[in-house]
């Protein structure tokens, strides 16, 4: 058997066991990322072990909410756990959105783990080349 060591182990696990998992009144935070990805912010959500019908995506106006529930696998009577550092419980993140993107149109990919949003930026947010008339006081947008 490898043994490894980790310093902060000890420490982590005593934490869990204080704050226990986390519930749906208490979730805990799950990790993500964010980033612009052409005319799309994209956010990514860290979810092993979740299955798709364990994860609910709500907007209400700028907030996009992200909760999922990662649940025990059923055990047979006979089986002993010896180590359990996998959190079980549930998860939760509340992002505010800029009012610049296009909360109606948001598409969800669930794959490998990965929850991926992909939220389009409004079209009134995108950059557009203004053209001045000369001597007839005429201006135009162009998109």
């Amino acid at each position: 058997m490898l043994m490894r060591t980790d310093p902060f182990r000890e420490l982590d696990r005593l934490a869990q066991q204080l704050m226990g998992p986390g519930t749906w009144s208490r979730p805990s935070a799950m990790p993500m990322d964010a980033y612009r990805e052409g005319d799309e912010y994209v956010v990514a959500f860290d979810l092993p072990g979740v299955t798709a019908d364990a994860i609910d995506i709500d907007v209400e106006r700028n907030m996009l909410t992200v909760k999922a529930e990662r649940r025990p696998v059923a055990k047979a009577d006979d089986v002993q756990m010896e180590l359990s550092e996998r959190p079980l419980g549930v998860f939760s993140r509340q992002i505010v959105l800029a009012d610049t993107l296009d909360t109606e149109h948001i598409k969800a990919d669930y794959d490998a783990g990965v929850l991926t949003l992909r939220i389009p930026i409004a079209e009134r947010a995108k950059p557009r080349k203004i053209s001045i008339g000369v001597g007839s006081g005429h201006k135009e947008i162009s998109g």
